[in-house]
């Protein structure tokens, strides 16, 4: 539907609509994915450590052989990036996600029988989940972008992202308890498995692609979103304008911000554990419930930044280009200086270091107001393929950084602050580097290339955010300034 700027202006639903429940099944749909992704670095620890609590067995692996462990889970995660995008705009990102997630869940099971056959067992079977959670961040940006409208997308799409993080903190402080409990650390992966195929199954029924294809919402809700989405409806026929998108200065500022959240969040969340065990000589449950206080404080923050940022933009006190950057920034550089204070600390100063810790994963949920939703500004029509690439590129450091941090520590077992201070200098290098050219080069306006000429949703969604009374005051002239 096609509203006329002069004539009408789309009306907000004021209830609760189908667009919540959605956003409610992807959030927890993303908690159940990373319990799939984080169970691998929680339980690291136990599996090459005896335990008094339970009979599971533990394998003498050395560093470097825990460091590929951890690492080779993106090694698949990169592979698939790109087609899951292409598939989910091809077959619908519901169909794509749901056996996605399934086929992880499967694999779950299998981890503790690959541990007794060896690492380079654990290793094949990590690049295989990989695989398949390469599809989660194609397909639910896919989905992001057909169902929450402009107004919306601050709060909407970060709401739903930070089951990333509740999932992570969930996963890490129940597994100390799993750990000492008979069924040792196999159960959590027994767990996490289970958890995934009901998902699928919940999200195979209830889910849907689009408004359109929506079986529930109502017909004011599914106009409401159509006009403020700023995507075709045949957009799965659209072609993927690749060329202008790999010659686009806002897309490389995009895939540097992208970039440097990856190598900082998934340094912290894999050697986070080993580090609150070696240096601040936490045991295993101190350690699980510590190490899921940052991610728990990501998430609380989730839903008070996206507010923030929506309100600013809404009222036009900031342009939603200025409020990306802004936000990006505190997300990258405030972690940044958290990370050089903790490479001073040693087991003497375990409040102080759990404090940094905690503010330097936890300010990270700026950057969901800021890189994480720039895909969706850019081009709604192909938010999901251009997800596939960058996190795919950016999945890259998610494999580079833990092989550099086996690297560094000569020793994992002496926990040396000086070693780790390195490790925690780098990453600040990396934030510091990525959000300045994310400050440079990075926009936020729908870029020509989202439609084919024939079609006029871009136009559209331009006339309709400027016929809000909500959102008319961020013009496209004023979107340009930084």
């Amino acid at each position: 539907m096609v509203f006329d700027s002069s004539t009408e202006k789309p009306i907000k639903p004021s209830s609760f609509g189908v667009r919540h429940w959605q956003a409610i099944l992807l959030f927890v749909g993303m908690m159940i994915n990373y319990f799939q992704r984080v169970n691998i670095s929680a339980a690291i620890v136990p599996m090459t450590s005896p335990s008094a609590a339970s009979d599971a067995p533990y394998y003498k692996w050395d560093t470097s052989q825990k460091s590929m462990i951890l690492s080779s889970f993106f090694w698949g995660y990169v592979v698939s990036q790109v087609p899951s995008g292409l598939l989910a705009k091809r077959f619908g990102a519901k169909y794509v996600i749901s056996l996605a997630t399934a086929a992880g869940g499967i694999m779950c099971f299998f981890h503790p029988m690959a541990a007794r056959g060896g690492w380079i067992n654990i290793c094949v079977l990590r690049v295989l989940t990989g695989l398949v959670q390469g599809s989660v961040y194609p397909c639910f940006h896919t989905l992001l972008s057909k169902w929450v409208p402009c107004t919306e997308r601050g709060f909407l799409t970060t709401g739903v992202y930070s089951g990333a993080q509740f999932g992570t903190a969930v996963i890490l402080i129940s597994s100390g308890n799993i750990f000492e409990s008979s069924m040792g650390w196999p159960g959590l992966f027994y767990i996490s498995g289970g958890l995934g195929l009901a998902w699928a199954l919940l999200f195979f029924l209830q889910g849907a692609n689009e408004p359109a294809t929506s079986r529930s919402i109502s017909q004011s809700e599914k106009d409401y979103i159509e006009s403020l989405t700023g995507s075709n409806n045949s957009s799965q026929s659209l072609a993927v304008p690749w060329k202008s998108i790999f010659t686009s200065g806002a897309f490389y500022g995009l895939l540097a911000a992208h970039c440097g959240f990856t190598w900082g969040f998934y340094t912290l969340l894999t050697e986070m554990p080993t580090y609150m065990s070696s240096v601040l000589k936490l045991d295993v449950k101190s350690n699980a419930l510590l190490s899921s206080l940052p991610y728990f404080a990501m998430g609380v923050l989730c839903f008070v930044v996206s507010p923030i940022s929506d309100l600013l933009i809404n009222r036009g006190t900031i342009s939603i280009t200025t409020a990306r950057k802004l936000f990006n920034s505190i997300g990258q550089w405030v972690p940044m200086g958290c990370l050089i204070g903790l490479g001073y600390m040693t087991s003497d100063e375990k409040t102080g270091a759990i404090v940094l810790l905690t503010l330097a994963v936890g300010i990270n949920a700026a950057c969901f107001c800021g890189y994480l939703v720039n895909h969706m500004d850019l081009s709604p029509n192909f938010a999901g393929p251009m997800m596939g690439v960058t996190n795919g590129l950016a999945g890259v450091t998610s494999i580079v950084a833990p092989l550099i941090v086996g690297v560094i520590l000569s020793d994992e077992e002496e926990g040396d602050p000086t070693e780790w201070r390195v490790v925690f200098f780098i990453t600040g290098g990396i934030y510091l580097l990525c959000n300045a050219l994310f400050v440079i080069f990075g926009k936020a306006t729908v870029q020509p290339w989202n439609d084919a000429p024939s079609m006029s949703s871009t136009m559209t969604l331009r006339k309709n955010i400027q016929a809000d009374s909500r959102t008319s005051a961020p013009t496209e002239a004023k979107e340009n300034q930084f």
